[in-house]
């Protein structure tokens, strides 16, 4: 697996999220065997949910222990705050529509569009990495092109 670039909160996020796993592969693991006590596991169908379950959070245990073991940690000491890096939130402004946007850039591992956590490997991202406060640009977007102002970057 490649490097993982993850933001300290990211960082946190899969930590809990591994704790939670850990809690349920226990609690699942006891469903395990008390449906094997009951016999006949061939028609047990909550023993085949319970293993269904089962093999879907040690993937996950999987994912997150291997994306903790291979992050590498954005520092925000060791950002240059003057420019779009991962790990800002970023307000915008939509020229055409003169609408504010605010994103905070973060890894592919972190993103979440609906909480306004976008990836630093997006279009929208890769527009305007680099870029510093007053700075405008046009950015190709899978919907067509934008024209945004950077109003903010906070770290």
């Amino acid at each position: 697996m490649s490097e993982v670039v993850l933001t300290y909160e990211g960082l946190k996020k899969l930590k809990e999220e591994l704790q939670n796993l850990y809690k349920e592969r226990d609690e699942i693991n006891k469903e395990i065997d008390e449906a094997r006590q009951q016999g006949d596991l061939s028609e047990n169908a909550g023993y085949q949910y319970a293993k269904e379950k089962q093999l879907l959070i040690f993937k996950r245990i999987t994912e997150i222990e291997n994306l903790i073991r291979n992050a590498k940690i954005i520092d925000p000491s060791q950002v240059n705050k003057d420019e779009i890096r991962i790990g800002a939130k970023v307000k915008l402004l939509d020229i055409e529509t003169n609408k504010e946007l605010v994103y905070t850039i973060v890894s592919v591992a972190e993103s979440n569009p609906l909480e306004g956590k976008i990836s630093a490997n997006s279009p929208l991202a890769q527009g305007i990495l680099g870029l510093k406060v007053g700075d405008e640009k046009t950015i190709k977007l899978p919907k067509g092109e934008k024209k945004l102002k950077i109003l903010s970057i906070e770290y």
